[in-house]
């Protein structure tokens, strides 16, 4: 009896986690396609809740903070067109943090230029006061593929 109890136990624990796993993969993953849609937009307001205060941006032509990320979407200095997601590799969490790989094909406006880049972009969240917030974006341009 004490043997089945402690095997439905560990079955239920189990369970659970890996549902829990499941439900955090699909949250960040809606967010994440959300944040994409909100950078072509232009919404800096539902973006600035999103990226954590100590949020870094890493691109192909420097890296800097939140503050200056907001500044660059708000101006249309980069404008991020289009996304064209390919890809979405499962998240790894550790803890209270999520790493998602996400392979597109990104349509922006720099500067005055249009161009269109494969990259791997990987995202860091971070789970602050049971809020998901953006704590890295980085663009690593892929080559010989489109």
């Amino acid at each position: 009896m004490k043997k089945t109890f402690f095997s439905f136990l560990t079955f239920f624990i189990f369970s659970f986690s890996a549902f829990a796993q499941n439900s955090v993969a699909d949250e960040i993953k809606t967010l994440s396609k959300n944040k994409w849609q909100w950078m072509a937009d232009k919404d800096v307001d539902k973006l600035d809740k999103l990226f954590d205060e100590q949020a870094m941006f890493v691109h192909m032509g420097g890296s800097w903070g939140k503050t200056r990320e907001i500044e660059i979407i708000k101006s249309g200095f980069i404008h991020y067109k289009k996304a064209d997601i390919h890809e979405v590799f499962s998240p790894i969490i550790i803890d209270n943090t999520v790493i998602l790989l996400n392979r597109i094909t990104l349509l922006a406006v720099v500067g005055t230029n249009e161009v269109s880049n494969p990259f791997m972009v990987t995202e860091v969240y971070v789970k602050v006061n049971n809020e998901w917030k953006m704590g890295s974006l980085s663009f690593s341009k892929l080559m010989g593929l489109n």
